[in-house]
């Protein structure tokens, strides 16, 4: 049986790019050793930590004055991270879920926090606008969490505001065009668009880092990593490995802006069956619905059918499903690599089970 996988991350990749990377962990660039038990300071490696960053730029348009790291640690160190390197006094905070909320959490160890906007009281239920009037002028920076997984909601576009901009984009990068240049800070674990899990990717206004916040531990100052071209210590190989392949996926297939039309197909064939299926609704306002992370639940008179439905779901072939354990219901992940066909056979399995009960 076919299987699709739905999982929220680490999330399906291009088969290619599976089969390509397992090629390589078994003999990288014919050296008879594998990709596994490589050196990172080998030529054959910076060359891919190299075309890897070169990718990142092509591809997002990430103007001159700016440097992309591949570190580890995912996005939670990042939480630390960031205010770390640009927290100097206070910075504002957009609370759109529970990454978001852990975020403030970390910077609060560096300054003061304020939240400019939050939509907690609704249970996440919608990504908070119209807040830009909201943001005090002397803050250091505004951070906010574009995609939110576990709710599936989404801002996609860029905020335009008077402070430093800094994103969490680790569920929706590149997955749409972005404008960076509205950034001084872009971080993302790779494991939901871009790559295996292991590996993040930090893009940094170089500008924006010139003044020195604070002393810091070497390991946590973005300067260590920029200056030594992420290899100041051992970097995480394979997955970065993996995401030069699906880069060059990307690339192949038409760059962000084929991408940005894909997921609008997904989402707007899956979202339509939820809004017609007579068992099932959504759980979020419809002009915050991620495209990333489609979240619904059983309708009104027909929860006690949640499991039989998830069942119903794995002997069909369909994977990863189940909402997050916070908010139960389902969520369909539709990150790059899903294919219209995996979205049809959700769709079918929903109409199926529809004609059961």
């Amino acid at each position: 049986m076919k299987k699709y996988n739905f999982n929220a991350g680490p999330s399906m990749l291009p088969r290619e790019v599976v089969e390509n990377t397992a090629k390589q962990i078994l003999d990288f660039n014919g050296s008879g050793l594998s990709l596994m038990e490589i050196s990172h300071r080998t030529k054959d490696f910076q060359s891919v930590v190299d075309e890897s960053v070169d990718l990142f730029k092509e591809l997002l348009s990430i103007p001159e004055g700016y440097s992309v790291v591949f570190l580890g640690g995912g996005a939670s160190l990042q939480f630390m991270q960031i205010p770390a390197n640009f927290l100097i006094k206070k910075a504002a905070y957009v609370n759109s879920g529970v990454w978001a909320k852990k975020a403030m959490k970390e910077a609060k160890f560096f300054g003061e926090v304020v939240e400019v906007a939050s939509s907690a009281a609704s249970n996440y239920t919608y990504y908070p606008k119209n807040f830009e009037s909201n943001v005090p002028s002397d803050v250091d920076y505004l951070h906010i969490t574009t995609n939110n997984t576990i709710y599936g909601t989404e801002y996609r576009g860029d905020f335009d505001v008077k402070v430093p901009l800094i994103a969490d984009m680790s569920s929706d990068i590149m997955s749409r065009p972005v404008d960076v240049k509205k950034y001084d800070a872009i971080y993302a674990g790779a494991q939901k668009n871009i790559a295996m899990a292991g590996v993040t990717v930090v893009i940094l206004k170089d500008e924006a880092l010139e003044k020195r916040v604070r002393e810091l531990p070497t390991m946590i100052d973005y300067h260590t990593h920029i200056d030594k071209g992420s290899m100041f210590n051992t970097p995480p190989v394979v997955p970065i490995y993996s995401m030069l392949e699906n880069l060059r996926w990307l690339k192949e297939h038409g760059g962000l802006e084929a991408a940005d039309k894909r997921a609008h197909e997904r989402a707007d064939a899956l979202y339509s069956e939820i809004d017609r299926n007579k068992l099932f609704k959504g759980t979020v306002e419809v002009d915050s619905r991620s495209l990333m992370n489609i979240c619904f639940v059983m309708n009104s008179g027909y929860e006690e059918l949640e499991k039989a439905f998830l069942d119903f779901a794995v002997e069909r072939g369909i994977v990863g499903i189940k909402g997050h354990r916070s908010v139960g219901g389902f969520r369909a992940s539709c990150y790059n690599a899903q294919t219209m066909e995996g979205v049809n056979a959700l769709i079918e399995t929903m109409k199926a089970f529809e004609a059961k009960h």
